[in-house]
């Protein structure tokens, strides 16, 4: 299947709304003023677009690739942004209203005056800057920080339970998680056929300063990156899983190891 390419281009004031632009490349793409209302952006490459203003309201951008884009006074109410990665993105005074931002990594994204009432967060990165005008009423979920609140054009950073405070004190209920650099958690993957102790994969997520990174041990004999952990969740489950133990995962690469030698 050849993938839509408008990478470039100027798309301002376009109607693409419930287009199917899944894996689109929209790198540097303008995007101002247009909409997208109920698009299917999974996947889709949007490093460094202009969404100034666009509608976004329900789109899907689950593991979308927003770095380094601008969403300024853009609309995203009722998006899903699951795993989206918006790494220096400038999102002030965008509507995030009920978005899903479950597992996103907003890393260094500007959200002075954005709107995130009622949006979900769960092991998100929230290392954004905030300020007295950054609505979270009704936000709800766990997150990583650190923030930088800016006031009266002075920053500062919090984290922890300060951070929790500040942002409770607004209407939201969330629980500001601490990271545990390296802490590593293993899976056994099993269908019919297999179990625990004779699981048809293993798979791990990494947590390395707040950010998820998962794993599979491949053919390859080696760790690589993989979506399953990320599909389970959002309820791509025919392929069960279950907790293991270090022990239990070196015992699984020994002996697949041992039996390719």
């Amino acid at each position: 299947m050849r993938l839509l390419d408008v990478s470039a281009l100027d798309l301002s004031r376009a109607d693409l709304s419930a287009a199917d632009l899944a894996m689109a490349l929209m790198t540097q793409t303008v995007l101002r003023n247009a909409k997208l209302v109920g698009a299917d952006l999974y996947r889709a490459h949007l490093e460094g677009a202009v969404l100034d203003e666009a509608d976004l309201s329900s789109a899907s951008l689950v593991k979308a690739e927003l770095d380094e884009a601008s969403l300024r006074g853009a609309t995203l109410d009722g998006a899903d942004l699951g795993s989206a990665s918006l790494w220096a993105v400038d999102a002030r005074s965008a509507r995030l209203r009920a978005a899903k931002l479950d597992g996103a990594s907003l890393i260094d994204i500007k959200l002075e005056g954005a709107d995130l009432t009622d949006a979900s967060v769960r092991e998100t990165s929230l290392k954004a800057v905030l300020d007295e005008h950054t609505v979270v009423q009704g936000l709800t979920g766990t997150l990583f920080g650190p923030a930088m609140i800016d006031h009266a054009d002075v920053r500062r950073e919090i984290d922890g339970l300060e951070l929790e405070r500040w942002l409770n004190s607004r209407g939201a209920t969330v629980r500001v998680l601490t990271p545990r650099s390296g802490a590593i958690t293993y899976y056994a993957k099993f269908s019919e056929g297999y179990s625990r102790s004779n699981p048809q994969g293993i798979v791990r997520r990494r947590i390395v300063n707040g950010v998820a990174h998962d794993e599979a041990f491949t053919r390859n004999l080696r760790w690589e990156p993989t979506e399953y952990l990320r599909l389970y969740e959002l309820g791509h489950n025919e392929v069960d899983r279950v907790e293991i133990s270090e022990a239990e995962a070196v015992t699984f690469i020994e002996e697949v190891t041992g039996q390719t030698t």
